[in-house]
């Protein structure tokens, strides 16, 4: 081999961590695609965790994923399937080599392949490679775990410390792959560590030692590759979890709304890094309480509106359940509340550490008598800000609660985000009442327009009044039974909802002769929009319509859905959006695609099936 590689350029290439879920494959992949996005790349990311909370070392149970993908240009997804695979133990390349690519590079510790560890992770052989059919040529394979050792020898680390670093070998040696900049990796590892600063310069250590390992042998590739950052529009740029993103989401509408922020919330998996982060953030107004139950968490943010605060309650399906009564309350009492619900598996514990769209139908029915809510669904990663921040303007301003969809995928996942100036975010305008009511405030007094309540809290003099759970009289507030009035009551509250403005759906690809319209809605957008664009490639004429706003669905919705000779509907429920979509759109008979794996769609099979159907 020549003693200098050759460096290609690639528009795009997707990285797979694997190994123990105590073998730091997280936050090996988080460093990763950080300093891919400082550098100008797009990016998209994958948390592929065990359900276990700690299944047994070794053992194919207890295999954690991060999954990677860098681009030059926008990136949607996570990839199908990587173009590197680190696989730190036997049970990591058993499970994780079917989300290869034929010609991927994998990067294994041999260390971790003794005859113990390959029993355990079922292989047959001690011929590994052989068994899964893997070209040796195209493995990485070195002894990390005794090198990390010897690198760490006089850290005066104990053995159990020293083995929590091999994460950062693997890291070093994909960085060198892809000549990344170390000084990045530095300087995450020192922030992150920055009351630990041994921990920070021996993991930096071991950085630098896969690195080197990498350059010094050449590491058994032909290329070093480089990814170019191209189509960036300037500003501030970070790295930002769906999760994270929803909590800034809210924080930036308290602020725009002139509101403190209050988050009531109860610890469920994939949520709670929501209810973390607003808790870090105390010195801008935000009071967040970790509730003993998952009722108590809704009826706090209840009290909380009720008093004046921007609301919030975050959750996943089976808190939704729980929280369903307080919801109910928050409907009738019409106040405004965000409910945020990161879908998970089902139904009970069901799969908690994986995704699924499958509460569309719990979001918008899920609760006793009539009881209609604004339903929002977010589209990736990064439009979990602008998606919170628009479900808390529909709150403020039409005094409703409103249910915001993201998923496991979405949450855990991360991209690119620029930051937005607070300015150039949509002005929110709380529904209060007016100083023309004082003395004469009802408390259901109503908009003509939009048909929203108007807002008193206590304290304000002269607009007293009495909310709860009783059906009231819609002229004076007053506790009512009548026939008339509940029936008038239960349209208005409907009415309010249908009235909410929200934008029109947008069409992508051929919209005007497309001979075949995908539709979906949340979280599967960057894989329909992938699909439909490698489609477009192939010569078909197709589009994609992907709905946001669920509850009300835009006004356009009848037309754009009637307007193709095919319709496919692609979700990963057994078919709940084609069903509402049905309910509300007469005669609308669309083909469906459901998948319910826990997985994200993989786009070759989205476009064989959608071919399909064309053909």
């Amino acid at each position: 081999m020549s003693e200098a590689l050759i460096v290609k350029e690639l528009e795009e290439v997707v990285v797979r961590f694997s190994g123990d879920s105590g073998d730091g494959m997280q936050l090996a992949g988080s460093i990763f695609s950080t300093i891919s996005a400082e550098v100008g790349n797009d990016i998209s990311t994958f948390p592929d965790f065990p359900a276990d909370i700690r299944a047994p070392q070794g053992s194919l149970n207890g295999v954690s994923g991060y999954q990677v993908h860098i681009g030059d240009d926008k990136v949607l997804t996570p990839g199908d399937y990587c173009d590197v695979l680190v696989a730190m133990n036997a049970a990591a390349l058993k499970t994780q080599y079917k989300y290869a690519k034929p010609q991927a590079t994998i990067i294994i510790d041999t260390d971790s392949f003794t005859e113990k560890d390959l029993r355990k992770a079922d292989f047959a052989t001690a011929d590994y490679l052989h068994e899964l059919g893997i070209d040796t040529d195209r493995v990485v394979a070195c002894s990390i775990t005794t090198m990390v050792k010897e690198c760490l020898k006089d850290s005066g680390m104990d053995n159990k410390s020293m083995l929590k670093c091999r994460n950062m070998f693997a890291l070093g040696i994909v960085c060198w792959l892809f000549n990344r900049d170390l000084a990045l990796a530095e300087d995450f590892l020192r922030k992150k560590f920055k009351k630990k600063p041994d921990v920070a310069e021996n993991n930096i250590k071991v950085v630098h030692a896969g690195y080197d390992f990498g350059h010094n042998t050449h590491a058994s590739v032909p290329a070093t590759y480089r990814i170019e950052a191209r189509h960036k529009v300037t500003g501030r740029y970070m790295d930002i979890t769906g999760n994270k993103a929803t909590a800034y989401g809210l924080i930036a509408a308290a602020e725009r709304a002139g509101l403190g922020l209050y988050l009531g919330s109860y610890p469920i998996t994939p949520a709670t890094d929501i209810l973390h982060e607003l808790a870090k953030h105390k010195s801008l107004g935000v009071k967040t309480v970790q509730c003993e139950d998952e009722i108590a968490a809704c009826a706090s943010a209840i009290g909380a509106s009720f008093a004046g605060a921007l609301a919030a309650t975050s959750t996943s399906g089976p808190g939704l359940c729980l929280k369903s009564e307080a919801i109910n309350l928050a409907v009738i009492d019409e106040i405004p509340l965000v409910i945020i619900d990161v879908q998970r598996g089902g139904p009970s514990t069901g799969l908690p550490t994986k995704s699924e769209q499958a509460d569309l139908l719990q979001a918008l029915y899920g609760r006793n008598g009539e009881s209609p809510i604004p339903v929002i669904a977010a589209t990736g990663p990064t439009d979990c800000f602008d998606s919170a921040y628009m479900a808390c303007k529909i709150a403020l301003e039409s005094l409703t609660p409103v249910i915001l969809l993201t998923d496991g995928f979405l949450g855990n996942g991360s991209a690119a985000w620029r930051l937005p100036h607070i300015n150039d975010l949509p002005e929110i305008k709380p529904h209060f009442a007016t100083p023309e009511m004082k003395g004469n405030y009802s408390p259901y007094l109503r908009d003509e327009k939009t048909l929203a309540r108007y807002w008193a809290v206590p304290g304000m003099e002269g607009y007293e009044h009495i909310l709860g759970g009783l059906e009231k009289d819609s002229d004076t507030g007053a506790i009512s039974s009548e026939p008339e009035n509940h029936d008038k009551m239960v349209r208005l509250r409907a009415e309010k909802v249908e009235r909410i403005a929200v934008p029109d759906v947008l069409v992508q690809g051929d919209a005007d002769d497309a001979e075949l319209l995908i539709v979906g809605f949340g979280s599967t957008y960057g894989h329909l929009y992938s699909a439909m664009r490698k489609m477009k490639q192939q010569g078909k004429k197709v589009a994609l319509a992907q709905f946001k706003y669920i509850n009300p669905l835009p006004k356009n919705t009848q037309e754009i859905l009637k307007k193709y000779p095919k319709v496919v509907v692609a979700e990963q429920n057994l078919g709940q959006f084609a069903m509402y979509l049905r309910g509300k759109i007469d005669g609308f008979a669309p083909y469906q695609y459901n998948v319910v794996k826990g997985q994200p769609f993989v786009i070759e099979e989205l476009v064989e099936h959608f071919n399909k159907l064309m053909d």
